[in-house]
């Protein structure tokens, strides 16, 4: 995932949002080994061939700073508060992409800008109550970067550009595909209750420090509804970006097009195949595999308990 190429920018850390971190684990002053762990109660297909931690992976990820609580009230109002105008602003700037005053004229712009929003809501602690507003924030972004994406033109005629260029196709097209396999990554990661490690850009199970462990503490899955919305969103999703994609080869047509995306150069005619040019480009597969791990873990949820890590099943 891209998030794991550098550091996050100031503006994405969620601690630089709400004023103060939230609370992690292995707290100053603690010196106790004892932890548990937030594991998933899987059914049996889901447990069919699945493991929990295992010590490999409990050793790489022992450095790794995880919050041990949900967020306080405090610092739910600020997180709230910046993420709705930050959604509003996207909106804005969506609607307004044909003026040059935009911020968000180009799909690149507006997937930039998305990203920043996943890079956040991926760091809302996965402890109730703080757990249903990060599904509630990454369903939200769901429908509005798969309604808004579409929106967007892949060509854009030079002179309309105030940059004298018109943006690459195809590395448009491959900067969606790249942000959705992100998205993909993040609702697994939150299917699964994970803790989000940007360092690593995936999800990582939640360990915490059993001393400051509050009782009754839960990570609760997304509820049916929640998980029959999400399905709804991807797989219509998918099925309008194939519909724009054949618009936009249409709407290509007769126009010489960097990144090979053209009807009339050499490389790029494809008649009205979309998988001929998609595989042209190098993007066939990736795009056949949009959101695949999350539509293979939908159905397999079960409620979530804690268990002491040296208890668990490492086998």
């Amino acid at each position: 995932m891209d998030f794991s190429n550098a550091p996050l920018p100031p503006e994405s850390q969620i601690a630089n949002v709400i004023g103060f971190p939230p609370e992690l684990d292995s707290p100053p002053g603690s010196t106790s080994n004892s932890s548990v762990t937030v594991t998933p109660v899987r059914t049996a297909a889901h447990t069919n061939g699945a493991t929990s931690i295992d010590n490999e992976t409990k050793a790489a990820g022992a450095g790794t700073k995880h919050p041990r609580r949900a967020l306080s009230m405090a610092q739910e109002r600020k997180l709230l508060a910046y993420l709705d105008e930050k959604f509003l602003q996207m909106m804005r700037g969506y609607k307004k992409r044909s003026e040059t005053s935009s911020e968000l004229r180009t799909l690149s712009a507006y997937l930039s800008f998305a990203r920043h929003l996943l890079a956040l809501i991926l760091q809302i602690p996965p402890i109730d109550p703080s757990t249903s507003l990060r599904t509630a924030y990454l369903l939200r972004l769901t429908g509005d970067v798969l309604g808004s994406v579409v929106g967007y033109p892949l060509y854009i005629p030079t002179e309309i550009e105030s940059g004298g260029q018109s943006p690459d196709p195809k590395q448009q097209l491959h900067e969606l595909l790249d942000f959705l396999d992100d998205l993909d990554q993040a609702w697994l990661a939150v299917l699964q209750s994970q803790v989000w490690d940007p360092n690593e850009g995936t999800g990582v199970d939640l360990v915490i420090d059993s001393n400051t462990m509050n009782a009754g503490l839960r990570s609760s899955p997304p509820s049916q509804t929640e998980v029959a919305r999400l399905r709804s969103l991807l797989v219509g999703g998918e099925a309008a970006l194939e519909e724009w994609l054949v618009e936009e080869k249409a709407a290509a047509s007769g126009k010489t097009m960097k990144g090979g995306f053209g009807l009339n150069d050499d490389e790029g005619d494809f008649g009205g195949d979309v998988s001929g040019m998609l595989e042209q480009m190098g993007l066939l597969d990736e795009f056949d595999e949009l959101f695949s791990r999350t539509l293979d873990q939908i159905g397999n949820l079960g409620g979530y308990v804690v268990e002491p890590v040296d208890n668990m099943d490492t086998s």
